[in-house]
């Protein structure tokens, strides 16, 4: 079992930028990692994906703006938002998949407001 933690969330202004970290307790080296969001009233949607072997793939709305890494070393995927927008707003999860395995933190509030 893989426990995940998000950080980084937080109250920003329209056009700045916040970079989330999720620290999973044991080793994602052989995980597909993904970051996902989930406003209120809206389906969980795939914001930012990357596989073990580190393809990445982004949802159309932030393309361009956001970028997901991972440090294997340290167990910790990222996410980096830039021109963060009000639309941007919600609960962000991170994702750990490998086979029939998947694991989920517990999500952290991003709110992009003025």
């Amino acid at each position: 079992q893989v426990q995940l933690v998000e950080s980084g969330g937080g109250l920003v202004q329209p056009g700045r930028s916040l970079r989330l970290s999720c620290a999973a307790s044991g080793s994602i080296l052989s995980f597909d990692m993904g970051w996902y969001r989930q406003a209120p009233g809206k389906q969980r949607e795939l914001v930012a994906g990357i596989t073990s072997s580190g393809t990445t793939n982004y949802a159309d709305s932030v393309k361009g703006r956001f970028t997901i890494s991972r440090d294997n070393a340290k167990n910790t995927v990222y996410l980096q938002m830039n021109s963060l927008t009000p639309e941007d707003t919600a609960v962000y999860f991170c994702n750990a998949r490998r086979s029939q395995y998947q694991y989920w933190g517990q999500g952290t509030q991003v709110t992009v407001s003025s």
